[in-house]
């Protein structure tokens, strides 16, 4: 039987060795889609080639492409405006939050996996309370990060890192993303249905406006949430 001193240096050294992984993982990832070939294929014509050869399959390719993606560090920007570009801003919209939600849970997982062990070895009692505060007030602090536009792919194995509940990350993460992937969406699907079209009026259509209102609106709502939980 091991004695604890070396059951918890033992332990220690696992946590190190799976940060490692983690960390070692991302960086290959962002090597991967920035230096090689592999972004070449990220292209409207050629996602929009393969996708229409599948049929009806096409958007569950498109949404597990888009979750395969972020959890190897693709930029969530792009993959919603090749989402607009194919199916248009409707369809693209609602593919790509599918998507997100799935690809931003798959990320958690390997965050969480592979990290919160090391990093809650790191955590003293200073830093424990605020980790707990994390955890108690999970949905609003995602939610809160997701509406002020925290960079997708950081947070997506960051909050892992955390002790925030899995329930809470999705949930705060399915709301908070709506606004942003709505502007991207609408403003990518209507910008390609200009330029086919050649009918520029449609940049000051309706959805357009909306697609602005809600996005500047968003930018408030952070704020709005931090007054209400003051007031608490």
């Amino acid at each position: 039987m091991e004695r604890p001193v070396e059951q918890i240096g033992k332990n220690s050294s696992q946590a190190l060795v799976k940060f490692l992984i983690l960390f070692a993982f991302l960086i290959i990832c962002v090597c991967l889609f920035r230096f090689t070939p592999a972004k070449d294929y990220l292209t409207p014509q050629v996602l929009d080639l393969f996708l229409k050869t599948l049929g009806p399959w096409a958007p569950f390719t498109y949404i597990l492409i888009f979750a395969v993606g972020l959890c190897v560090a693709v930029p969530a920007s792009i993959l919603t405006l090749l989402g607009a570009g194919i199916f248009g801003a409707y369809w693209g919209f609602l593919y790509a939050w599918a998507g997100a939600v799935a690809g931003a849970s798959g990320a958690f997982f390997i965050g969480r996996t592979l990290g919160r062990d090391f990093v809650g070895s790191l955590i003293g009692d200073r830093l424990k309370k605020y980790d707990d505060a994390i955890e108690r007030n999970g949905f609003a602090t995602v939610l809160y990060l997701r509406l002020l536009n925290t960079p997708f792919m950081p947070m997506n194995f960051g909050i892992g890192l955390t002790k925030v509940g899995f329930r809470d990350y999705v949930f705060g993460t399915s709301l908070g993303i709506m606004v942003s992937l709505f502007f991207v969406s609408f403003l990518g699907g209507t910008m390609k249905e200009v330029w086919v079209s050649g009918n520029w009026e449609e940049l000051v259509s309706f959805k357009v406006f909306l697609a602005l209102a809600l996005f500047v609106f968003s930018i408030f709502i952070p704020m709005i949430i931090k007054k209400i939980q003051s007031k608490k």
